[in-house]
């Protein structure tokens, strides 16, 4: 049985392939299991401001869960989970958030893939980051398999710089409940030709789960980049 029901985008020509199959033959003796398939998931960086978000430099926090279960159980980290079969990402990053923090409603932004082959123990998991700005206050609450939900403060500071590498320093204080972690990434610039890359390497991490870390620094850096844009746009304007 077809994984769609409806085919009419799928049809192409209408020919049949080299064994003689109109889509219909195909798709009933396809197996979607000849190939291992990875699972993937969603991680959403909730940056909140409690003013008017206008500038780099303003104070931020960052939204992260206590992790209830194994891997990487009772440590910090962006929430999320796995994109049910008929689901698309953005839906399925917006129900992990409400279910795991209770935030609904937030515009979101599709960041970046990360797709390394040993960042989970489970599986092969792939997963995409999301953004999501919020100003003023926003309660949260923790739920599903989330042992804790709260705002941490961000820091986040350049320590090295020099033939196209930056190594950035990012610490997360709740002080109330005295928490704090850190992470320590590189990221490495491959400026030549016409397509630009940009390579992260996590160097050093502390109470936060896996590879959040450098998810966490690509998202704030992404951040930075847009705001620095719009202020440079601001002043430049006659």
């Amino acid at each position: 049985m077809p994984f769609l029901n409806d085919l009419k985008r799928f049809y192409g020509t209408g020919e049949k392939n080299r064994a003689g199959q109109s889509l219909e033959e195909f798709l009933d003796a396809y197996d979607p299991k000849k190939y291992d398939c990875p699972s993937n998931t969603t991680d959403i960086a909730v940056v909140r401001c409690k003013r008017k978000l206008e500038r780099w430099g303003q104070p931020l926090e960052l939204l992260l869960i206590r992790r209830g279960n194994h891997p990487s159980i009772g440590f910090w980290a962006l929430p999320g989970g796995f994109v049910e079969l008929k689901e698309d990402l953005e839906a399925g990053a917006r129900r992990e958030l409400e279910e795991e923090t209770g935030v609904k409603g937030l515009p979101l932004q599709q960041l970046r893939t990360w797709g390394a082959y040993d960042r989970d123990p489970r599986w092969r998991v792939i997963t995409t980051s999301f953004l999501a700005l919020a100003e003023g206050e926003l309660a949260v609450r923790a739920g599903d398999d989330a042992a804790d939900a709260l705002w941490m403060e961000v820091g986040l500071s350049k320590a090295e710089s020099g033939d196209g590498r930056e190594v950035w320093e990012l610490d997360l204080k709740n002080q109330a409940h005295g928490i704090s972690l850190y992470a320590k990434a590189a990221v490495t610039f491959d400026a030549c030709g016409i397509l630009p890359q940009e390579r992260y390497e996590l160097l050093d991490c502390r109470g936060l789960a896996v590879d959040h870390g450098l998810i966490i620094v690509q998202a704030l850096l992404y951040l930075k980049e847009r705001l620095d844009t719009v202020s440079y746009t601001h002043l430049t304007l006659p």
